[in-house]
């Protein structure tokens, strides 16, 4: 955590603000909104939205590309409901990671903030993997929020991003190679 302080921000403002929970805390924290998801309750109002309301091509193409590899390599199939929720729900458990941080931000920094904590998050991430650690970001948690907050207090003024899974990868699983969009959909080189 202290290597990863050292992410750039713009100004130096490190508008980030993590909290890294294990033990109890998480155990309690997995346990109400486990109870909470089991129990049909579909979150809290959200405090910002994941995607614009009308998500234009390609992106919901990317994102149906990555449910078919993901849920299909579960034995899961578009149309099971049932499938799907389970398997969503294990992000509630952290996939049994034993640690998980979460990241706040102010509500009132502006966009290019919020590129800071993804510079942070990342750089957060690689250190982790240069310790044989893995790790999953997951925006999932946001839709608790109400619930991570009781574990974490955090002020009123700072609303969660995200949490992040940390842990050690199982090594008998092996997950799909997920699609990336080729390069020339994304990057332009200009001579």
């Amino acid at each position: 955590m202290a290597a990863a302080a050292h992410a750039p921000s713009g100004s130096n403002v490190q508008p980030w603000s993590v909290y890294v929970v294990s033990g109890g805390s998480l155990a309690r924290l997995k346990k109400t909104v486990g109870g909470r998801v089991a129990g049909g309750d579909s979150g809290d109002e959200r405090e910002f939205a994941n995607y614009p309301p009308r998500l234009r091509s390609p992106y919901p193409e990317r994102m149906t590309a990555l449910g078919e590899v993901l849920y299909g390599w579960r034995g899961v199939t578009r149309g099971d409901i049932a499938g799907r929720a389970r398997i969503r729900a294990e992000n509630w458990n952290c996939f049994g990671a034993g640690t998980a941080l979460f990241c706040y931000l102010d509500r009132d920094m502006p966009t290019p903030r919020w590129a800071d904590v993804g510079i942070y998050l990342q750089t957060v991430m690689l250190l982790l993997r240069a310790e044989g650690l893995h790790s999953c970001t997951q925006e999932v948690w946001a839709e608790y929020h109400r619930s991570v907050a009781e574990v974490i207090a955090p002020p009123p003024e700072r609303m969660l991003v995200c949490g992040m899974s940390i842990g050690f990868a199982d090594p008998a699983f092996t997950p799909p190679r997920i699609p990336r969009a080729p390069l020339s959909e994304t990057v332009t080189f200009l001579d």
